[in-house]
Parts: C-alpha cells; sequence; structure tokens
C-alpha cells in the first residue's frame, strides 16, 4: 500500500488526504476522466459507479469505503464486490458532485498503482494459500471473553481477520495457520476448541453443550449447599471460634473446588497481559478468603468467607441461567442440524453397508428405505416415492420422486425405497449451506455494536481501576479496613460486561432464529436497523409477484417451419439462459418428446432476450423491444401479441435469420398469497410498485389481481436501478424484491434486497435477506421481525448501560455488601437473554 493510501488511513487533516488524492492523480484526470470507473448513475446526492478495480475483490473494496467513509461529507457507501458496483450517498452542499468523483477517481488510481505492490508484500507476508478456518470455542464466560480471543488471534503475524462470536460461541479466521494451530491459541487463553467441519460435528457440539448445561447446574447446587450454612453463620452474627472455623471449613471447597475455573482462566490471562470478568471474580473472591483466613488464625478483624462462598455460588448460578438460556436461543441452528441423520446405507461392491454420514462421498450409491431421512444431497437412480422437503423448501405437500428426479438430504423419504447417487456431502450440501447462512446472520454485527465492543474492551481494566480508587478513597476518609476493603470487592463484583456485550448478539441471535424458523435467511446485519423504516417496496414479477412457474400455452406460427422445428430450435437456444420464461419454453419441448437441436453461439441481453446460433440458423428470441433493437418487423404478430397481453400471457417473441416466425404464449398465475401480502404491506403504510420488463398490458393485468397501482412495464436492469435511486431521492426508504440477475443491480441499491430463494445465485448475492420458500409474505415478516429485534436491542443496551451507571456509584458508595452485588451482576446478563427470548414468542 502506498504512501497516499496511508495518509487516507491515518492522517489527522482529511483536507491533507484529499490534496494529496488530488494532486497524484491531477495530470491523468486531465488526460482522461474517471479513468478508473464508469459513472452509471447520478443523482444530487447519490451517485453510483462501477470499477474492475472493486470487481471480486472485497479487501480492496473495504480500504475503499474506509478512505471515503472518512470524509464526513459522506453519509454512506454501500458495495456488492461480485459486481464491482458501489452506491455513495453525500452531502453536495459540502462536497460538490465533480469534486467527489475526482476524489473517487484520485482513490482508485492509488489503489490500482498500489495492486501489485500490495500483492508482493502479501506474499512475502502470507507465503502460501490463505486458509478459512471455523471453529467452535468453549469456556467463553462473557463477551469479553469473546473480545479477548479476537485481539490476541488478530495480532498473530500469520493471521489476516479473526472474528469472534460470543453468542454463537464460534471463531472463524482467515490467515495461513491451520485448525490446530488456531485450537493451540485459543487453549493457551483457557478457553478449548472444536472443529465444525460437518454437521455431525455440530450436533456433537449441541450434545456437549447440553452435557455442560447440566454440570453447570449441578455446579451450581452443590456449592449452593455448603454455601447456604456459611451464610447462615454470618447473618446469625456468631462470632464463636467454632461458628468461624465451621464457616472456613465449608466455603474452602467452593472457592478452590467450583470456583477453581475463575482462577485458572484469570491466571493464564494474567500471563497474556490481559483481563476480563473471571479476572473481576477471581480478584473478589480471592481478596475475601485472602483477608479472611489471617484474620481467622490472628483472632481479630472481620472475616468474609460467606461473601467468597455467597459470590461463587451467584455467580454459577447466573452462568447456569445464562447457559440454559442460551442453549434456547439457539435452537434454530438446532433444528436444521437434527435433520442430518447421523448415518447412511452405502451400497459398495453389492453389499450394504452403514456407515457415518461423514463418511460418504461423492458418487456413492446409497439406499433410502421408507421412513428415513435423506443422508446427503444427490439425484434418483431407481425406485419412486414420495419426499416431504416442508423443512428445506416450504412445499406442504410430498412431492414425487422418480429416476433421474433431485433429492435434498435431511428431507424425510415417504413409503417409497429409493436408491440414490451422492451429488454432495459434508458442508456443500443444501441443508449445511441453509445452517451456515444462519450462522452467518447470527454472528451479524450491527453498526452499534462496533460502539459495544470498544467499552467493553477497556471496561474491565477501568473497574479495577474504579475499584482501587474505592478502596483508596474510604481510607482516606477514615473508614475502616474492612469497610473500605468491602466496598472495593462490591464495586469489582457489580461491574458486569456481560449485559453489555449480549445486548445486541443475543437479540441477533434469537431474532435471526425466528426468521430462519420462518424462511427469512439474513444476510446482511444492518438490513436488520433498515428493514423496520422501508416505506416503499419495488416488485419484479415474473417468479416475484407470479408463481415463477410459467408454462407455454400456445404458439403462433407464421413461418414455413413447423412447429415442431420452431419449438426444437426455441429450446435449444434457451436451453442456455436461467431465466423463467426460458425455461418454459425448454419444458414445453421436453413435455412434446421434441430433441433439442445443436446450439453453436449463445448471447444473453438481460430484460431483452437472447440471440443464438442453431444448426445454423441465426435465432432472436425475446420481447419485443428486442425484436425492434435487431430491426424485426413484427406487424403480423402485434395484434395476437396485444390479445395475449390482455389475457395476462407473456409474449416471447421468435425471428429467425431475419425474419419474424412466432410467438410463444406464457401464462404464469399470482402466487396464492400475493393479495394478502400486498394487502398487509398496504395496511403498513408502505407504497407497493410492480417493476418488470414484461408488456404493459401483461404487467398491468396481473397487477390488477394482486392490487398493486404503480405499474412500470418494459423495464430494463438499468431502468429498475434508476427507478430504485429516483425514489431514494425522493426522500424513500426502498425495498426491492427480485429473483433474477436482472434484479441484481437493483437488489444491491435498495435499502433492502430481498431475494427469492429459487431465483439465481447472483440475485441472492447481491440481496441482504433471502426468502427461502418464496412467500412473498415474508416481506411484512421481515420488517415486523426487524422492528422487533431492534426494539429489543434497544431495551438491552438500556438495561445493561443503565445497570452499569447505577450500579458502579452505588457500591463506590458503600451501599452495597458483596453479596448482593455478586447476585445482581450474575443476574443482569441473564436478563438481557431472556428479554430477547421474548422474540421467539412472537
Amino acid at each position: 500500500m502506498d504512501g497516499s493510501i496511508l495518509s487516507f488511513l491515518f492522517a489527522g487533516s482529511f483536507a491533507q488526504a484529499q490534496e494529496i488524492a488530488i494532486n497524484h492523480s491531477e495530470h491523468k484526470m486531465n488526460e482522461q476522466p474517471y479513468k478508473h470507473f464508469k459513472l452509471v448513475h447520478q443523482l444530487k446526492r447519490r451517485i453510483r459507479i462501477v470499477s474492475p478495480i472493486l470487481k471480486n475483490d472485497v479487501e480492496r473494496g473495504y480500504i475503499f469505503e474506509i478512505l471515503l467513509k472518512k470524509r464526513e461529507e459522506i453519509k454512506k457507501v454501500r458495495s456488492v464486490f461480485a459486481l464491482g458496483s458501489v452506491v455513495i450517498e453525500f452531502d453536495a452542499s459540502r462536497l460538490p458532485k465533480a469534486n467527489l468523483l475526482i476524489l473517487i477517481d484520485a482513490v482508485l488510481g492509488n489503489l490500482a498503482v498500489s495492486r501489485q505492490q500490495e500483492a508482493s508484500q502479501k506474499k512475502k507476508q502470507f507465503d502460501g494459500p490463505l486458509k478459512d478456518v471455523e471453529l467452535a470455542v468453549e469456556g467463553m464466560s462473557c463477551a469479553s471473553c469473546a473480545l479477548l480471543i479476537e485481539m490476541v488471534l488478530n495480532r498473530d503475524a500469520r493471521v489476516k481477520t479473526a472474528s469472534v462470536n460470543f453468542a454463537t460461541e464460534t471463531v472463524n479466521v482467515c490467515g495461513l495457520m491451520t485448525q490446530q494451530d488456531v485450537g493451540m491459541k485459543i487453549a493457551g487463553l483457557g478457553y478449548s476448541s472444536m472443529p465444525i467441519d460437518t454437521l455431525s460435528q455440530r450436533k456433537l457440539l449441541v450434545e456437549k453443550e447440553q452435557l455442560r448445561i447440566k454440570q453447570a447446574k449441578k455446579r451450581f447446587i452443590w456449592a449452593s449447599l455448603l454455601s447456604a450454612p456459611v451464610v447462615g453463620i454470618a447473618m446469625s452474627m456468631t462470632r464463636s471460634r467454632g461458628a468461624l472455623w465451621l464457616q472456613a471449613l465449608l466455603s474452602t471447597p467452593v472457592v478452590f473446588g467450583a470456583g477453581q475455573q475463575f482462577f485458572s482462566k484469570a491466571y493464564k490471562l494474567a500471563q497474556q497481559r490481559a483481563a476480563n470478568m473471571d479476572t473481576l471474580i477471581a480478584i473478589g473472591v480471592g481478596s475475601a478468603y485472602g483477608y479472611s483466613v489471617p484474620a481467622l488464625f490472628l483472632k481479630r478483624g472481620h472475616v468474609y468467607f460467606e461473601a467468597a462462598a455467597a459470590i461463587i455460588s451467584f455467580v454459577l448460578l447466573g452462568r447456569y441461567l445464562e447457559e440454559r438460556a442460551r442453549g434456547q436461543a439457539g435452537q434454530a441452528i438446532r433444528k436444521l442440524i437434527d435433520l442430518q441423520p447421523q448415518q447412511a446405507t452405502v451400497i459398495r461392491d453389492g453389499i450394504e453397508l452403514k456407515v457415518d454420514v461423514d463418511d460418504v462421498v461423492v458418487d456413492d450409491v446409497l439406499l433410502i428405505r421408507p421412513g428415513e431421512k435423506i443422508p446427503v444431497d444427490g439425484h434418483v437412480i431407481d425406485g419412486i416415492s414420495t419426499v416431504d422437503e416442508s423443512m428445506i423448501t416450504g412445499e406442504s405437500m410430498p412431492v414425487v420422486k422418480e429416476r433421474d428426479e433431485k433429492v435434498i438430504g435431511g428431507c424425510l423419504n415417504g413409503n417409497g425405497v429409493l436408491t440414490i447417487t451422492a451429488t454432495a456431502v459434508g458442508m456443500d450440501t443444501v441443508l449445511a449451506g441453509i445452517v451456515h447462512m444462519v450462522d452467518q446472520a447470527q454472528a451479524a454485527k450491527l453498526p452499534i455494536q462496533k460502539t459495544v465492543d470498544q467499552i467493553s474492551a477497556v471496561f474491565v481494566p477501568a473497574v479495577m481501576g474504579i475499584s482501587a480508587l474505592t478502596f483508596v478513597g474510604w481510607l482516606l476518609e477514615g473508614a475502616a479496613l474492612s469497610f473500605a476493603f468491602g466496598n472495593a470487592i462490591s464495586v469489582l463484583l457489580i461491574a458486569c460486561p456481560c449485559a453489555l456485550g449480549l445486548a445486541t448478539p443475543a437479540a441477533i441471535m434469537v431474532g435471526t432464529g425466528q426468521a430462519a424458523n420462518k424462511g427469512i435467511f439474513v444476510r446482511n446485519g444492518e438490513s436488520l436497523e433498515v428493514a423496520t423504516k422501508l416505506d416503499a417496496i419495488v416488485f419484479d414479477k415474473t417468479g416475484t409477484i407470479t408463481e415463477g412457474r410459467p408454462r407455454v400455452s400456445s404458439v403462433h406460427n407464421i413461418s414455413r417451419f413447423s412447429d415442431d422445428d420452431l419449438i426444437a430450435a426455441a429450446a435449444a437456444a434457451e436451453n442456455n439462459s436461467e431465466h423463467f420464461l426460458a425455461r418454459a419454453v425448454v419444458e414445453f419441448a421436453q413435455q412434446k418428446e421434441i430433441a433439442l437441436s445443436a446450439c453453436d453461439e449463445f448471447i444473453s441481453e438481460p430484460g431483452r432476450g437472447v440471440k443464438a446460433t442453431v444448426s445454423g440458423k441465426q435465432l432472436l428470441l425475446g420481447n419485443r423491444a428486442w425484436m425492434q433493437e435487431n430491426a424485426i418487423v413484427l406487424d403480423e404478430l402485434l395484434s395476437v401479441a396485444e390479445s395475449l397481453a390482455q389475457q395476462g400471457k407473456t409474449p416471447v417473441f421468435m425471428a429467425v435469420n431475419g425474419s419474424a416466425c412466432a410467438i410463444f404464449a406464457i401464462a404464469d398465475k399470482p402466487r396464492a398469497e400475493a393479495v394478502s401480502a400486498i394487502a398487509r404491506l398496504h395496511q403498513m403504510g408502505v407504497e407497493t410498485l410492480m417493476v418488470t420488463g414484461d408488456t404493459r398490458a401483461t404487467a398491468e393485468y396481473v397487477a390488477s389481481k394482486v392490487n398493486i397501482d404503480q405499474v412500470v412495464a418494459d423495464a430494463r436492469p438499468d431502468d429498475k436501478l434508476a427507478i430504485i435511486h429516483n425514489m431514494q431521492a425522493e426522500g424513500h426508504r426502498v425495498g426491492m424484491i427480485g429473483d433474477g440477475v436482472n434484479d441484481a443491480p437493483a437488489l444491491a441499491a435498495a435499502d433492502v434486497g430481498f431475494a427469492i430463494g429459487t431465483g439465481t445465485d447472483i440475485a441472492i448475492e447481491s440481496a441482504d435477506l433471502t426468502l427461502v420458500h418464496g412467500d412473498i409474505h415474508k416481506v411484512t415478516d421481515s420488517i415486523e421481525l426487524s422492528a422487533d429485534t431492534i426494539k429489543i436491542i434497544k431495551q438491552n443496551l438500556l438495561w445493561a448501560f443503565g445497570y452499569n451507571t447505577l450500579a458502579i456509584p452505588v457500591a463506590a458508595l458503600g451501599r452495597l455488601n458483596p453479596m448482593l452485588a455478586s447476585a445482581a451482576m450474575a443476574l443482569s446478563s441473564v436478563s438481557v437473554i431472556v428479554n430477547s427470548l421474548r422474540l421467539s414468542r412472537k
């Protein structure tokens, strides 16, 4: 990275950074303005650019975003690296558009110049292919544990990025470290880890979690049984030597048995020059017990055996309740993991073998008996049966599966016997992909969480300092040593960064879990904050408002070719396209058992149509605009097309060697839930708009069926994008729901993009939320869930900040004894999780 980039990152003066960037590329700008990007769309306060420098380069894209966001005049930067697309919202009164464009080109120029140099530096630093390591972490007791592990890993020269999530108890590391290296690093901090590369390993992790909950309960019970008489003696004010020795005898196994985990972690952290909540507990308990032992032997001074024992018991109670509550919060993942069976029946060399599902490999032949779950993804090679796919696809009725049909791992076989060939195993299956998406959603950090993390990182040292000041302050006021000491311990114990650190991730974990149960997968955490503010939704038509199962109802042929010849040629061309209408043509040929011709060349124009060479003939298939662009005369077909459109059917024109030949009439009826889903949006005050590449007559017919008033027809992908930008310029918060490649730019530019789960990969990648079952009711559900989640997060943060703001001064002023302080600390984080669990009842 060259000096100009570093100046942007670290210079104290942003004006100086701008001057450096502009001077760096001034001579280039005069020769060829905007050399490093294309200005796709421009408004007064928002522009969209596309740059090859950023395409598929996530790291460089993040650097670009950071550099721009450091300018106060730039309000928002949103990128889709797969497209190299960036939408920038800015204050035009403070940063004129012309200056912004010069600045953007300068930054991109610096990034381009530094690409080769940076690549060679990375090669020296990361001499080898980067690995992505994901592990489950055990033993984290609070959010500061996660921050500590993340900080230590990021300091390692072999690590490019590391992220730890306390709520999901996982760590993700990208760099040169192996799983074993990461595990050893984590172990050095006093925590343990295990791989979660397969669903079976995840299931083992769930089982260990249940065992940990039982052990936490058992540990609390025997600690509280020993602590009860110690506290009872203290409350009776008995000062006999026998009673004091009994307190010491009973509290010792509590402190050094049940409480041993706190001391061991605190010691390992001290070796790393770090501290967390376990450090506070260890210091508080150790101080209370250590102060009491000399007092017992010297027969003078106050003893705090009851405080030491009670603190351990209360903290263990809090940990048990927290573990149990977090277990409930993770039910969404467990339900998904439980779909996969542990074993599979594999046929090898004609012999049936029962093997662990992790031992199944691609191309293995598996036998699925009636009532069994399908272990992996595959396709049927023999047999016929019905399969319940409701947990994966949302289809309420079982689907018939026969030879050459695809089956999804985790689905339940009906009454027939199926023989399948494995096509995807391990983390490549559909089910594993869904689990990974839920993981990503639950690990998401909202912008507000970054501030919380920064506060939590310095919280423990600050509390230790306040505790020391409390002790010294009371001594200077002339208080007794025991009183000053007790107040200092109370400060240590009342402070709880756990509640602060859990406030956001606990709510996200439960909220995204609920979303997953409803078939909504959150890809972008920020969308949880924005979705509740949406006041307009833009709908695509085909596959979004309609079922996405178009069928060719008729072919109107005006050429000398036979219908079968036209169908064969059209299907050959459209077989290369993913578009719904294209698949309808292919399926029509297959139903008629017409063999496809050979396709030599194929060009697709999103939102228009296709151009292909089939059996030596030049074919054009698409809408009217596509034909007109290619100078095709449609006079004989226009009346037919108009009549079809008025019936709600989409006309697809076909031309051969420059002459119009036929129209394929394709019908796709609206989804059953579309009317009620759109009515719900209207009740919420959300404006709806249909934008489609279809003809106006067809679009208006479908819109009238679902009660959408505003329609834009014959829209290209850039038209959809422009509509999104125009609505945003008018002050709207806009959502976009679509399913195709042509929807991807608009999905990326919208404030929140909703992708239909059965749509194309690039649409799903460009969107913020994926509606797996394709039910557009889920758009409204998403908005409502977003509002509920943000409400819970705000409540959690209000409680966490309020608790610490009030509790620490109260303890420092001597108004809390250590036992009450530890009880309040233990219950504070539990209250945050319990409050978050209210989302699961909505």
